[in-house]
């Protein structure tokens, strides 16, 4: 039995867990190494891809980083989260700023170092990347559009670093790209609709602010439109094996999306819209095993 001291350290544990939302990092991290072996180097021998330490230095700065920008996130947003997401709001607080801000710090540094092993363009990367996700979560965020527009961005900086590390520069993955960015983006949009309440209250000037919910709510609707397209493409132009499947049920899923926006009012609407989008992301993520199931088995040697 755990007594009230190794108690109370677990809780706190599970808070950081929950301000760096590790069970994300997780997924992005396996987002990283799925896309380098399937989809960036398909070509290369699976065990150079797996044991590539530079490609391990590359996903653990990324992990690091991303980690840091929650936490900085969570910063800036403890009081708006006090309204949004009182239950978790509380779970985070068990640790304190001035640790959260430590830990912040220790993770930036440490992910230059480790991003100095692959080179010093690596190093300017991950430094660019902290100065932007601190800029977003400083000032950024609070500007309609374009916050929505540099939070899709960051998100799938990770992805770019990895891109640019193979330097494949094949149709298909800018079309991948795009496919994830939309939906991101749709996602961000989403949660302004989510966060409501709290934004209002902490004087943020997102779009359904401004311009009311039913003009973000066009908006949203004529993104996801646009992210059928290079679903569309992904099924019928280009090779992605059983992955079609995958966006065949992504297709049906946005329509569903769509409908469902148009009927949506309160936040346990936007709620049920903004978990489609993210279930969609997290199961995309798995499914490029689907592109060639036997191509892990055929490359072991």
């Amino acid at each position: 039995m755990f007594n009230r001291k190794n108690k109370l350290l677990l809780l706190k544990v599970l808070s950081l867990f929950s301000v760096v939302r590790g069970y994300n990092i997780l997924v992005i991290a396996l987002a990283q190494y799925l896309a380098s072996i399937y989809i960036l180097s398909p070509k290369l021998p699976l065990r150079q891809v797996v044991f590539d330490v530079n490609l391990f230095a590359i996903v653990i700065s990324s992990a690091m980083v991303i980690a840091g920008g929650y936490i900085i996130n969570n910063f800036y947003d403890a009081e708006k989260d006090l309204i949004n997401k009182p239950r978790k709001s509380m779970l985070d607080r068990l640790v304190s700023q001035r640790f959260k801000l430590t830990t912040y710090f220790v993770l930036n540094f440490l992910a230059v170092i480790v991003a100095s092993y692959v080179s010093f363009r690596a190093v300017f990367f991950f430094s660019s990347y902290i100065f932007g996700i601190w800029l977003y979560s400083h000032k950024l965020k609070r500007i309609p559009l374009l916050g929505n527009f540099i939070s899709a961005t960051l998100a799938i900086t990770p992805f770019f670093v990895v891109f640019v590390y193979y330097r494949n520069f094949e149709a298909v993955i800018f079309v991948h790209a795009i496919f994830l960015f939309l939906l991101i983006l749709a996602r961000e949009m989403i949660k302004d609709l989510e966060n409501l309440s709290g934004d209002i209250a902490q004087n943020y000037r997102t779009i359904p602010i401004i311009y009311g919910a039913k003009t973000s709510k066009i908006s949203i609707t004529l993104l996801v439109l646009l992210t059928l397209l290079p679903s569309l493409l992904l099924i019928f132009k280009f090779d992605v094996g059983y992955m079609n499947f995958y966006f065949s049920i992504c297709v049906l899923l946005l329509v569903l999306f769509i409908f469902l926006l148009s009927r949506a009012e309160t936040k346990k609407d936007y709620v049920w819209l903004h978990n489609i989008l993210k279930l969609i992301i997290v199961v995309g993520v798995f499914s490029i095993l689907l592109i060639d199931v036997n191509l892990v088995l055929n490359r072991i040697l």
